[in-house]
């Protein structure tokens, strides 16, 4: 049984899913490189794969979008959990930095 999608009045109008504008991609890929179509074609073939391809980037892109403020959600979620959890609503306690003399070469990620 294959999942259905709500539609929405945006969604619907902006072009067809993800994965039928891939599908469409790949046979406009496969038609011109096995078939010998006139320059004529291959021009309406390519501006139509390059339109699928710009329509795949775009979905792409949203849900990439959408992921990221679901991890910043869950992320800001965890923290206000973490704070309610700890004495008085503080900040957890944290350790005294160390003295390294190559503080340059550390590698921090936040």
């Amino acid at each position: 049984m294959t999942a259905r999608r709500k539609p929405s009045a945006a969604g619907a109008e902006s072009g067809p899913s993800f994965e039928e504008a891939l599908a469409e991609l790949e046979a406009v890929v496969e038609a011109m490189e096995e078939e010998q179509l006139p320059l004529e074609d291959l021009v309406n073939h390519y501006e139509k794969g390059s339109a699928l391809l710009k329509r795949c980037e775009t979905v792409l892109k949203s849900a990439r979008e959408r992921l990221e403020l679901i991890t910043l959600r869950n992320q800001q979620e965890n923290a206000l959990d973490s704070a309610a959890d700890t004495p008085h609503g503080g900040a957890p306690p944290q350790a005294e930095p160390e003295d390294d003399l190559d503080d340059d070469d550390d590698i921090r990620l936040f």
